[in-house]
């Protein structure tokens, strides 16, 4: 709710201006007016007593009742925006402004390309997990380029006829933005010889570009 004004006297020009613009556009939005009736009886009922208390004596109970009232009011007015307005297709940017509401960013937050290439090593693995008793550990070396990019693994195996690299033993990229990343195997792939490619991947599925393959015996 940090668009409705903290001060008494902002608050009610502020509640008194969304009051007006919500009955002006209610027809085209679709908003329930019984809603904005029971808001505008409360709205009166606070500047009745803001100006009541500006003016003359008033004793702790008195303060206490106006400002339950007018936190009421707020509240009120904050789930009338939440509910009705926040999401309403028909609403726009022109009338969020007119009623001194949020107008929101419906861009996604840009995350760059990642440009280097991960330095990793092979840490000790630990033992399987899920039923498998084979694993190996792959471990980044440095933190990644920003908080939004994780590290991916691509498993690969170098065939001995065609000289090329296929998805290796039914492993696919894993993707983790934790260290270290620990991939299982079958225990009968124990012994065999891995071959993997990494590189940094960011918000949106931005890729950077793979790094050199290298290679390691599942334990």
């Amino acid at each position: 709710m940090s668009y409705i004004p903290d001060k008494e006297a902002e608050f009610i020009k502020w509640s008194e201006n969304f009051i007006k613009g919500s009955k002006e556009h209610a027809v085209e939005l679709g908003l329930p007016t019984d809603k904005l009736s029971e808001i505008e009886t409360l709205h009166i009922e606070v500047k009745v007593l803001h100006e009541k208390y500006r003016i003359s004596a008033y004793t702790k109970v008195d303060m206490q009742m106006k400002n339950e009232k007018r936190e009421l009011l707020k509240k009120k007015e904050a789930e009338f925006v939440l509910f009705h307005l926040q999401n309403n297709d028909k609403m726009t940017d022109a009338v969020r402004k007119e009623l001194r509401i949020p107008i929101y960013d419906k861009t996604h937050t840009p995350h760059p390309k990642p440009a280097s290439v991960p330095e990793i090593d092979i840490a000790a693995p630990t033992r399987g997990r899920c039923g498998s008793s084979s694993a190996m550990r792959i471990r980044r070396v440095g933190g990644s380029p920003n908080l939004s990019t994780g590290l991916n693994v691509c498993g690969l195996q170098q065939t001995r006829h065609w000289r090329r690299f296929v998805t290796c033993y039914g492993l696919r990229s894993a993707f983790t933005t934790r260290s270290p990343l620990e991939l299982e195997f079958e225990d009968d792939e124990r012994g065999k010889r891995g071959y993997f490619a990494v590189r940094w991947e960011s918000g949106m599925v931005k890729k950077g570009p793979r790094s050199d393959i290298f290679n390691a015996v599942i334990q």
